[in-house]
């Protein structure tokens, strides 16, 4: 059995853990208030995953949740106090070589108001659709070589 590979992030009410398993099936995800289990089985050899996590603050099991999809297992752990920020996902201060932090979505919110928050989440989400639209092929084009920048002598 081997621990998933995760990432995890930060956030004001919860702490989002992205376990990157691919094709996972029989996903059993157990929350508590101190720790959660995190297993599955994945892959066409059917490789057995199992990851237990003593966490670095304490979360409300009842409002924690997971959803799988077809590249990972994306558990929210609902903080048991909104507002306080976690250093690391651990109790312990010990590096795990199959956790890391989720740099994409991570960021500093402990100064940021609720609207900010809110209003980062829309940017985030607009960029996202963005790049997904191809606005990428549009930079492409613009770098082309008919166009040149004129000197400015």
């Amino acid at each position: 059995m081997h621990p998933a590979t995760a990432k995890w992030y930060d956030r004001r009410d919860s702490v989002f853990v992205e376990f990157c398993v691919e094709d996972s099936k029989d996903v059993q995800v157990k929350f508590d208030s101190s720790k959660f289990e995190f297993g599955c089985v994945s892959g066409t050899d059917n490789t057995k995953h199992q990851n237990t996590v003593d966490l670095f603050g304490e979360i409300d099991p009842k409002g924690s949740k997971h959803r799988r999809t077809d590249r990972s297992v994306l558990c929210c752990l609902r903080k048991a106090e909104a507002g306080k920020s976690w250093p690391r996902l651990t109790k312990d201060k010990t590096k795990n070589n199959w956790l890391s932090v989720d740099f994409t979505n991570w960021r500093d919110w402990e100064d940021d108001s609720e609207e900010d928050l809110s209003s980062f989440d829309k940017f985030s989400e607009m960029m996202n659709r963005m790049t997904d639209e191809g606005v990428d092929e549009e930079h492409e084009s613009a770098d082309s070589d008919d166009e040149k920048i004129p000197d400015l002598e």
